[in-house]
């Protein structure tokens, strides 16, 4: 009787950075890879949660510091402990509220974190992150169909594509993508629609042509096929179910 030959783990005896690794995302994405053999650093800023997520996973070590802190970010990747593999961001949250009740700080804010946390990560990846290894951004899908009140998030996530293509060239060879997920079934997402999470989880599975929900697990089962193939850099992925064919 012949048995199915075992797969080798995608990333066994690599190091996997995560940053926003204590839930949601990046938390799955952890778990998925430690399973395929990899060693897994997380970051976070609540220091209970991020011991949880650590506990969960098994990893190999954490720090506990804002990733919109640039300075911190710095302090971070150079007291890491030897070369990793790749580095994973789900750190930040979108800026949803009315562009034109926002203030010209919120408004300042809403345009450049996420753009300005992906340069600080870039920057600590030079000299840590190994030749080939990759840096994994996420972005989103919500600026490809404009909308009354997501101005600010719309524009600071369509300049994201454009910035991760050129850090491809500038870090190359370590490799730079970044996913785009519609929706996902995050805590993230709970916090933001509250009341009404039930009724978009609803409405997702009657029209998307996948029939459910898109969950942490697609998005994490993505960010490790953008570590292990090696031809990958400088593109941007959407992981939306078909929402952007039906909305």
């Amino acid at each position: 009787m012949s048995t199915a030959p075992t797969r080798e783990p995608e990333l066994r005896g690599q190091t996997v950075v995560v940053i926003g690794g204590s839930a949601g995302i990046g938390l799955e994405t952890a778990r998925r890879a430690r399973a395929e053999g990899a060693a897994v650093v997380l970051t976070g800023r609540d220091p209970q949660r991020l011991e949880r997520a650590a506990l969960d996973v098994g990893a190999r070590d954490t720090a506990v510091f804002d990733a919109t802190d640039d300075a911190a970010m710095a302090s971070f990747f150079a007291g890491l402990e030897g070369a990793v593999d790749h580095v994973m961001v789900t750190a930040g949250a979108p800026h949803y509220a009315p562009p034109l009740e926002m203030t010209p700080d919120q408004a300042r804010d809403g345009l450049t974190e996420h753009l300005l946390l992906t340069l600080a990560v870039a920057r600590g990846a030079v000299g840590k992150v190994k030749p080939g290894g990759s840096l994994i951004f996420m972005g989103g899908t919500g600026a490809r169909r404009p909308r009354v009140g997501l101005a600010i998030a719309s524009t600071a996530t369509v300049a994201q594509p454009a910035l991760i293509a050129n850090l491809a060239l500038e870090l190359a060879p370590i490799r730079v993508n970044l996913i785009a997920p519609g929706f996902v079934d995050t805590p993230l997402s709970a916090a933001i629609l509250g009341d009404d999470l039930d009724k978009r989880r609803a409405e997702l599975r009657a029209t998307l042509p996948i029939r459910r929900v898109v969950g942490p697990d697609d998005v994490a089962a993505l960010a490790i096929h953008l570590m292990s193939n090696t031809a990958l850099t400088g593109a941007t992925f959407d992981i939306d179910g078909g929402q952007q064919l039906v909305f």
